[in-house]
């Protein structure tokens, strides 16, 4: 039989401090294995993330992604230490667009690991990057894929490691899961924005998809749990992203404890 997957929970890092707080708490609770944020521009993740961080004392606290063209290795490791992120718990998400991509995420995985001994998750969309961060990484994040994709990114992933002669690093997938109308009209006003970045239009191009059709639209809490079957053994953990209607407590909790 299948290892059990391992769900984490994840929410926009511009939400207020009370949101991250009181998801974090539950999330650990109801006993998921990781709480994550991103990194949304001018919004510092690594803040956002020390909320949760505040609240909580054994689940993983996962940040994705920083992006490494916008914020160096050692701007990234003053962040971790400013905000008093334990690294045992840290799973510290880092990715790069196009150009020097590859070469850039190797350089700042190589820079981050000599000062920092925290896991280190680097962010793949493409073929080489999943293939750099099997060679690489401690772990892998996938965004905006369908369950058969990640399948064969994960492949990718294990022949870099394999050929690097190491482990091969687990493996994560950003799933965005939206419960009722309201949150589903957000939900595809998100994949809009995303097809509309050429790495990800391109992305979704080679799936032969739309955005939408990578993410879980559900009207129930048992609709989640049918869409959710789909992703065994595709990834060793789906990151279940909220897509509320509201940016509320009530809301994110709601979801959280339909997933």
């Amino acid at each position: 039989m299948a290892q059990e997957m391992a769900r984490g929970f994840a929410v926009f890092a511009g939400v207020s401090p009370e949101i991250i707080r009181a998801s974090a708490r539950e999330a650990e609770a109801k006993g998921f294995a990781s709480f994550w944020v991103n990194h949304p521009g001018p919004v510092d993740g690594l803040g956002s993330l020390a909320h949760a961080a505040a609240e909580t004392r054994r689940i993983d606290l996962g940040v994705g992604v920083i992006p490494l063209h916008t914020r160096g290795p050692q701007s990234i490791v003053e962040g971790v230490r400013q905000h008093g992120l334990a690294p045992a718990r840290l799973l510290l998400g880092v990715g790069s667009p196009n150009p020097q991509a590859l070469k850039r995420v190797r350089d700042g995985v190589d820079a981050l690991r000599k000062s920092l001994a925290t896991r280190v998750i680097v962010a793949a969309l493409g073929p080489k990057m999943c293939e750099l961060s099997g060679e690489i990484a401690d772990g892998v994040l996938f965004n905006w894929l369908t369950p058969e994709y990640a399948r064969r990114s994960a492949e990718l992933v294990a022949a870099g490691a394999k050929r690097a002669g190491r482990p091969v690093p687990r493996t994560y997938a950003y799933v965005r899961v939206a419960l009722g109308a309201a949150a589903a009209e957000r939900l595809n006003d998100e994949g809009g924005r995303y097809s509309a970045i050429p790495a990800y239009g391109a992305h979704f191009e080679r799936m032969g998809v739309k955005p939408v059709d990578t993410a879980i639209a559900a009207t129930s809490p048992e609709a989640i749990t049918t869409a959710l079957a789909a992703w065994r053994g595709a990834v060793d953990e789906v990151v279940l992203r909220a897509i509320v209607a509201k940016d509320t407590i009530e809301d994110h909790l709601t979801l959280l404890r339909a997933c």
